[in-house]
């Protein structure tokens, strides 16, 4: 690995860490605050660093259609997580990466290949384990399938609306975010201002480390390296999520959960692969 690659691991690491952080966090305030609260943090620390080279006019509707898609993406993952566990949460959050195949072929008309439907058909069967091996799916696991769907309608947008200023574009997806997390858990959500450090040390690092600082590093340092290798080592987040999980809160799977989320990550692996091959 060249030294921008050991940054995108990095990051990769402090993204995997947001799960257990969220999941403490939950036993304090309600989930849709919380995002609230990080990413209205994140979103004023972005307008303090770039100043106006993010309050561009011009990327304001796609960032409301992004943040659209972030708020959705984001409040069924911690929603979620109230009802699973970190690690479950962390591989099936991942499996935007085989859902964005079919995505972009509804949305950009990119071609299918059978690749992505056996990438897919791993995964989905990866996810039957790590959810008990059941048609009974947990509600937070199913929740959490929400949430990747998400997230790969937001990375399909992301292309295409590519050639817009992408740092305005971050800005504005991340503080229509806020935006939609504020409006809901007022509306819906008690208002709570914890007193304990713990879930305000779980807000402050989802939204200056997972956020703000590591969407900086990604944006300076994934233009060194390859696109098939930047996606290959963002495919290692779950499984820093579950390090994490299993050493901050002692989580561990099942053998049936181990065994779902190693064919999770086949079926993402091997649609990385396609990308490296081209």
């Amino acid at each position: 690995m060249n030294r921008s690659e050991l940054v995108l691991l990095g990051i990769t690491a402090i993204w995997g860490f947001t799960f257990p952080a969220m999941k403490v966090s939950l036993d304090y305030m309600p989930p849709i605050l919380f995002l609230a609260y990080r990413f209205g943090i994140a979103s004023l620390l972005m307008l303090l660093l770039f100043r106006s080279k993010v309050l561009r006019r011009e990327t304001f509707r796609e960032g409301f259609i992004l943040g659209l898609t972030l708020f959705f993406g984001h409040g069924f993952q911690i929603v979620g997580l109230k009802y699973t566990t970190a690690s479950n949460s962390a591989f099936i959050t991942s499996l935007y990466v085989v859902f964005t195949p079919f995505i972009a072929y509804f949305i950009l008309r990119d071609r299918l290949k059978l690749r992505d439907i056996l990438s897919l058909a791993i995964a989905l069967t990866g996810l039957y384990l790590i959810s008990g091996a059941s048609l009974d799916f947990n509600y937070g696991d199913m929740l959490t399938v929400l949430c990747a769907l998400s997230f790969a309608f937001q990375i399909v947008l992301v292309q295409k609306f590519g050639e817009k200023d992408y740092l305005s574009l971050a800005f504005w997806q991340i503080t229509w975010n806020f935006v939609f997390s504020l409006v809901f858990a007022l509306l819906f959500e008690p208002f709570i201002v914890p007193g304990e450090p713990l879930p305000w040390a779980g807000v402050l690092y989802t939204s200056i480390f997972a956020t703000v600082i590591a969407f900086t590093l990604q944006v300076k340092h994934q233009r060194n390296t390859k696109a098939h290798k930047a996606a290959l080592i963002y495919s290692a987040e779950p499984i820093f999520g579950h390090i994490a999980a299993f050493l901050t809160i002692g989580e561990i799977l099942s053998a049936k959960g181990y065994l779902g989320a190693a064919l999770i990550m086949a079926g993402i692996w091997n649609e990385v692969r396609k990308e490296e091959r081209g």
